[in-house]
């Protein structure tokens, strides 16, 4: 019989088994050095501000070669793309649950102060968010156009949310749901910079809560009557 066939340094050739286990470890590997940079990003990104920032200084930060970033990453508005994609999945866990299950506004504002007391144990994110979307008020920056998007789509859940308390007769008499709406996200964007600058003082969640209860004639659910995020139901 033949003697097994080995390659030229003398070890046998992976099967197909084992070259499928060297790809997935390949493979996680990748995954795990790009959820570092994206990481690292959000850090700097948020310090100094995206124009403030440049590749190599995230490169430096991680501990890689700048070629080996722009494998990941080939532009710094990618990577940027990824940072603020990172941040909406985080908050978009909150907010899986059917219209059905929000028959007066009142769950889904519940969930938004729920989100603002998550994000209170995310101060990167927070500063983050406070920078960029200073910084992108220019239409020339790479994320403007996402913040404007975000900001409607916020308006527009709050403003949904208002008007179906308003319809069930739990909104302060002659309250208009698109004023609120715009109210809500203005209380939430100061409360988010002064609780940067002195987070011992500030309490956001708190605060917000508060200014819900003097514009809504019935209190915010407990999160105990809300299924939790895990048991959410993607609309």
């Amino acid at each position: 019989m033949d003697a097994m066939h080995t390659s030229d340094d003398g070890h046998a050739p992976q099967g197909p088994a084992g070259a499928n286990t060297q790809a997935r470890g390949a493979y996680a590997a990748g995954r795990a050095r790009k959820a570092v940079i994206v990481q690292t990003a959000t850090e700097l990104f948020g310090s100094t501000g995206f124009h403030s920032v440049s590749m190599l200084d995230v490169a430096a930060a991680c501990g890689i070669s700048r070629a080996g970033l722009l494998h990941h990453f080939p532009s710094k508005e990618l990577l940027l793309t990824a940072v603020l994609a990172e941040r909406d999945a985080a908050d978009e866990a909150l907010f899986r649950w059917s219209n059905a299950d929000d028959a007066d506004g009142r769950p889904w504002l519940a969930r938004l102060v729920e989100l603002v007391e998550f994000n209170a144990t995310r101060p990167e994110l927070i500063r983050l968010f406070a920078v960029l979307s200073a910084e992108a008020t220019a239409p020339q920056h790479p994320a403007h156009d996402y913040f404007v998007g975000r900001y409607q789509g916020t308006r527009r859940g709050g403003r949904d949310a208002f008007r179906r308390a308003q319809q069930a007769g739990v909104l302060a008499a002659g309250a208009d749901p698109e004023r609120l709406a715009i109210e809500l996200i203005a209380l939430m964007d100061g409360l988010q910079v002064q609780w940067l600058l002195e987070p011992e003082r500030v309490d956001m969640a708190a605060t917000i809560r508060g200014w819900l209860d003097g514009v809504l004639t019935a209190p915010l659910p407990s999160s105990a009557s809300m299924p939790s995020p895990s048991e959410q139901r993607t609309p």
